[in-house]
């Protein structure tokens, strides 16, 4: 039989994805079901951070969702994901839904709309840049419904302030941290109109898509390993980076051939 011309991702179902000058756009496309993730999401998920790791015309990634209702609202109640009969061969979704969980490297720049609820944060926890619109709102329904929190708020603590944390998963759906309280606290780093939101994150990574790509994946390498080390092995360690990302530990660009063109925010 012939190979298929199809483009990669032709054939997904919960998910569009599309790559042009040398980033990719990954959207959630489950707007009827508020973008909640489903096993063939999962599914789709892992063949996308396989593809993209893999995959060396891909500089960054740009992650968002379809509709105006919600970025995502966790896992779908009425589908559900596969869970293996035997609860210790269990696996956390996040295996398959997490760009660090699955070794990619290459940044991903995540655009936040309307509700991001639970499982929403196996992406936000493990984004490199995470930007919202104005309409966004975070919280966590697993106490609400009996249930423990513990893996997104796990993540997220080694983005936010614990205090800020445990308000988050213990209150549950009585409260709502809008996107100005998400920017106080650096959970977001920028809030834009919601019009606007697809097309600065397109332009966040663009920017950082046009750098040298073993440099950029470096960066984000050593940043992310450090946060499994105390600090004075992850300085120690950090010297290995470098050194195997740049030869000799020397610029890969003319620093004269560098524009000045500096956004102030």
């Amino acid at each position: 039989m012939p190979e298929s011309t199809a483009p990669f991702g032709a054939g997904f179902e919960t998910v569009l994805f599309e790559v042009a000058d040398h980033v990719a756009t990954v959207t959630l496309n489950r707007p009827q079901a508020l973008n909640s993730f489903t096993q063939q999401m999962c599914d789709e998920f892992e063949a996308i951070w396989r593809h993209v790791r893999e995959d060396d015309d891909v500089h960054a990634v740009v992650l968002r969702a379809a509709g105006d209702r919600a970025f995502c609202t966790g896992v779908d109640v009425k589908d559900g994901i596969d869970l293996h009969p035997n609860i210790w061969s269990q696996r956390d979704p996040g295996e398959q839904l997490s760009p660090k969980m699955n070794q990619v490297w290459k940044p991903v720049v995540c655009a936040v709309n309307g509700m991001a609820a639970g499982g929403a944060f196996y992406w936000i926890n493990e984004c490199d840049i995470v930007i919202c619109s104005d309409d966004a709102t975070f919280f966590d329904p697993h106490v609400t419904y009996g249930m423990t929190s513990a893996l997104e708020p796990i993540g997220l603590a080694r983005r936010i302030p614990l205090g800020e944390v445990l308000r988050w998963a213990l209150l549950g759906n009585d409260e709502r941290m809008s996107a100005e309280r998400a920017l106080q606290i650096g959970l977001v780093s920028e809030v834009v109109p919601r019009a606007q939101l697809w097309d600065r994150a397109a332009a966040l990574a663009a920017k950082i898509a046009a750098k040298p790509p073993i440099a950029v994946q470096g960066t984000v390498r050593a940043i992310w390993e450090s946060l499994d080390s105390t600090r004075t092995q992850a300085l120690r360690r950090g010297l290995s980076y470098p050194q195997l990302g740049n030869e000799r530990g020397k610029a890969q660009v003319d620093r004269d051939a560098v524009g000045r063109d500096w956004e102030l925010r």
